[in-house]
């Protein structure tokens, strides 16, 4: 499938923002050391993909309810749905000059269309090495779920099954989108949010 870009400028896939705080000193102290330990910027993005993947736990996994959002609160906690943890890998990304923006797939909550639909996120990066976007998806593995990094072909966490209906969304977006954010911040229980309030299309 063929992406593309919301904005034809590298520049908007570096901008900051409340939810991509990547000047935070908390972000830049991260970032800083998962790049000064990388050869180039292939490895660094490896790295920043796997720490967020791996050190940061999703919510729903370890049944918390505490909701974050912004990059900085998911750092602090350790924890965030995928909504968030693409907060922090973008924040980590762009903090090093890295242009990186969010995707979407639409998804069955649980694992036959009865259950209902579900936005998920994660994110694109561009690796200026080749001149092309990759898609990682740093939701964080799982039995049954194993995303990893890969150059050639996609290892996302959960390939589409288009005869569920489900389907990837082709616009790799600059900033979070707003129906993501508003879940987030209209609830106050995660465990309620994930399973009633998670928007079920874009």
């Amino acid at each position: 499938m063929s992406f593309r870009c919301e904005s034809s400028s590298l520049a908007d896939y570096l901008a900051e923002s409340e939810w991509i705080d990547y000047r935070h000193p908390s972000i830049l102290a991260i970032a800083e050391e998962l790049h000064n330990q990388s050869v180039d910027e292939t490895a660094f993005i490896q790295s920043a993909f796997e720490f967020v993947r791996d050190r940061i736990s999703h919510s729903w996994d370890i049944q918390s309810t505490r909701i974050t959002c912004k990059a900085t609160d998911v750092l602090a906690y350790k924890e965030g749905i995928c909504y968030a943890k693409s907060n922090l890998l973008c924040a980590i990304l762009r903090s090093q000059g890295i242009p990186a923006g969010y995707c979407y797939q639409r998804l069955t909550l649980g694992d036959t269309p009865e259950t209902g639909y579900v936005i998920h996120a994660l994110n694109a990066v561009y690796l200026q090495s080749a001149d092309r976007w990759i898609r990682l998806d740093a939701r964080g593995n799982k039995p049954g779920i194993n995303a990893q990094f890969s150059l050639e072909e996609e290892r996302l966490a959960f390939p589409i099954r288009e005869h569920y209906e489900e389907l990837d969304y082709p616009i790799i977006y600059v900033m979070p989108h707003t129906k993501t954010i508003d879940a987030l911040q209209q609830h106050s229980d995660c465990r309620t949010m994930y399973l009633h309030g998670l928007p079920a299309e874009l």
